[in-house]
């Protein structure tokens, strides 16, 4: 039986920022089965350009990712937020144009945040990482709410015997990244941030957890400005594939 194709949708974030969040998912997607191909032509999804109004630069870059993804079985990425836009948005930003459309829609019925596709999808019932220590987990807004990424994290973390997870107060609440939010509304974006992390420190956890890089490169940060220095920020690809 031949295994499932999957193309992995790596995020500009985690090429430029935390590349091992990529080899995280790729040892998970691999270790459930999966062929894995990462285009090496891949760039951004066009989510920063279409949420900023760049509507050409979103549609240009729309085009590019679904050439080189629509050959494979999935595409799969480590983050809800670009996942989101793929699924959600392609269609939209190409109803103009049928044949575009149509491409758009289809990639988008094959597209899958990380922890779904390997819960939904693969069915898996166990994971490579053996991590050691309490987490607590962060909800990212897009992921969560356009996604339905919730449970799917969890249940994966459940196999690991050593992980023990503290429900933070408000995890499902902004972490004030928002992207160009965080850039248009310093102040707002940075006492949404302060109440995230009172809340992470509250759990008493000794690592924050989530799905998406941006939201997790915005808590470390405010965690260190509030002089933190000892509460680890970490992907659920890392646990997961332990390599954290």
């Amino acid at each position: 039986m031949a295994r499932v194709r999957v193309g992995l949708f790596v995020t500009c974030l985690v090429d430029l920022m935390r590349p091992r969040i990529g080899f995280a998912a790729l040892k998970l997607l691999e270790t459930a089965g999966c062929e894995v191909i990462v285009p090496e032509s891949q760039t951004c999804c066009g989510q920063p350009a279409w949420n900023s109004g760049d509507a050409p630069g979103a549609v240009a870059l729309a085009k590019k990712t679904i050439a080189e993804f629509e050959g494979f079985d999935y595409v799969v990425s480590p983050s809800g937020s670009c996942g989101d836009h793929i699924r959600t948005e392609y269609p939209t930003l190409l109803a103009a144009e049928p044949e575009w459309r149509d491409r758009a829609t289809a990639l988008a019925s094959r597209t899958y945040e990380l922890t779904d596709f390997l819960v939904t999808v693969l069915k898996v019932g166990s994971v490579p990482g053996d991590h050691e220590g309490s987490i607590t987990y962060h909800d990212s807004c897009t992921g969560l709410r356009s996604m339905g990424i919730k449970q799917q994290p969890r249940a994966l973390l459940a196999t690991m015997k050593g992980v023990e997870l503290r429900e933070m107060n408000g995890c499902e609440e902004c972490c004030g990244f928002g992207g160009t939010f965080s850039v248009k509304f310093g102040e707002v974006s940075a006492a949404i941030a302060e109440r995230k992390c009172d809340n992470v420190l509250a759990s008493g956890a000794r690592a924050v957890v989530g799905g998406d890089l941006g939201c997790l490169l915005n808590i470390e940060g405010k965690l260190r400005r509030m002089g933190d220095e000892n509460t680890k920020v970490l992907h659920v690809a890392e646990i997961l594939a332990g390599d954290a």
